[in-house]
């Protein structure tokens, strides 16, 4: 019996029993459905992270104060004050994969526009930090060297600043503000970046000349970062290497001696962030996908009921000829047919329910097209491995014991 017979009997199989097939599918496609919007969801969140991370300068590196032992005592990085303006010239001297270097600062404080008052952080840093940061001017003009070299009182002020100390729109740029106690002119309003991968409004920000804010509000001559550029995303691990072999020369530590400043970059970042995020698909994937072992479970289950009901007609056909591998052909057609179906329809709802993802709650989403073929793939597999042994059991009965079967 060719292949184009046994299809067109399958389907008048599955169309005489058109609900009870439907519901076979069920499962199939609740899991197929699952499985690609929780990849989906996966997948979109991965490329979220990147692009925020990617967005705050994908070259970046981040240099900090490290925890470290002082005579047997462990000492908090938060506290172990070891950057300096010694470092800031040996890195711009001696970095070759180096672009920009600046130094930073923050202070944590009230910002005041007379009866209007904001809970901000002041970030003091150099001219260079905006290129690093990605950091646009809205309006107004940038920081200048002049302004650190005088420890001028001037800041720029991020979107969500000015929308808390001019409530009413106006353009804050020229305009004096009070940080604490401290006169701040407004000489720039930064574009706005909304919030990172971590829920931090990046908007919610004062930037100001890092000798002021050393000298006017923290009262210290050391750094709490040291923010740096590759020349290019290629040669971040060389210019990370160089930074620390840099710092160690300007330290004098010895071989021995452990780094008392910890280098970070935005790919170890993203690369840490991707591996939780992907951990986290494959377990949600791996739940939803409990689904189609169901889905397989019901199509095995109703392909021995068929069987059972067809047990008359399975004798029928080998009584005029049909062999064993015809009958065990014509019921795994029927279970395959059952599972790519349904495997269909999981995937209409898989990109409907993403989409509806998307638009009611807002989540990034990204369908990927292997997780498609996968879903095609896993569908055709379960038909064949929860059909088989149904339709083994059918191809192996007895012509004149299922002709008298009642």
């Amino acid at each position: 019996m060719n292949i184009v017979n046994l299809l067109r009997i399958a389907f008048r199989a599955l169309q005489r029993n058109k609900l009870r097939a439907f519901l076979t599918m069920l499962g199939i496609i609740i899991g197929v459905a699952a499985v690609i919007v929780m990849v989906a969801i996966g997948q979109g969140s991965k490329q979220s992270i990147h692009d925020q991370l990617a967005n705050m300068g994908s070259n970046m590196i981040t240099v900090l104060p490290a925890s470290n032992i002082s005579g047997g005592v462990k000492i908090a990085g938060s506290s172990f004050q070891t950057l300096t303006e010694k470092d800031i010239i040996a890195l711009k001297q001696e970095g070759k994969y180096i672009s920009e270097v600046s130094p930073a600062v923050t202070s944590r404080g009230q910002s005041i526009n007379g009866a209007m008052n904001w809970p901000t952080t002041m970030t003091g840093v150099t001219p260079e930090y905006l290129d690093i940061r990605k950091l646009t001017i809205k309006s107004g003009r940038s920081l200048l060297p002049r302004d650190v070299t005088t420890s001028a009182k001037v800041c720029l002020i991020g979107q969500t600043v000015a929308d808390n100390l001019y409530p009413n729109g106006e353009n804050p740029v020229g305009r004096v503000i009070r940080f604490g106690n401290i006169p701040f002119q407004i000489v720039g309003l930064l574009d706005e970046k909304g919030f990172n991968a971590f829920g931090q409004d990046q908007d919610d920000i004062l930037v100001a000349p890092v000798s002021t804010v050393q000298n006017r509000i923290l009262a210290t001559i050391y750094y709490q970062y040291i923010y740096a550029s590759a020349s290019s995303e290629q040669v971040t691990d060389l210019a990370t290497a160089e930074v620390t072999a840099i710092l160690r020369k300007s330290h004098r530590l010895k071989v021995s001696d452990q780094n008392d400043f910890t280098v970070r970059t935005q790919e170890q970042l993203i690369s840490t962030l991707s591996a939780t995020t992907s951990l986290l698909t494959i377990l949600l994937t791996v739940i939803a996908g409990i689904s189609l072992v169901i889905g397989g479970i019901g199509i095995m289950n109703i392909m021995y009921v068929s069987v059972t009901e067809r047990t008359r007609e399975i004798g029928l056909r080998m009584s005029i000829g049909a062999k064993g591998k015809d009958i065990l052909m014509q019921f795994l057609i029927e279970a395959i047919l059952i599972s790519l179906t349904g495997g269909i329809i999981g995937v209409l709802l898989g990109f409907i329910s993403t989409k509806m993802v998307t638009l009611l709650l807002n989540w990034p989403t990204l369908i990927s097209e292997s997780s498609v073929i996968l879903s095609f793939i896993v569908c055709a597999l379960t038909g064949i491995f929860f059909g088989y042994y149904p339709a083994q059991k059918a191809s192996r009965l007895d012509p004149i014991d299922a002709l008298r079967y009642e």
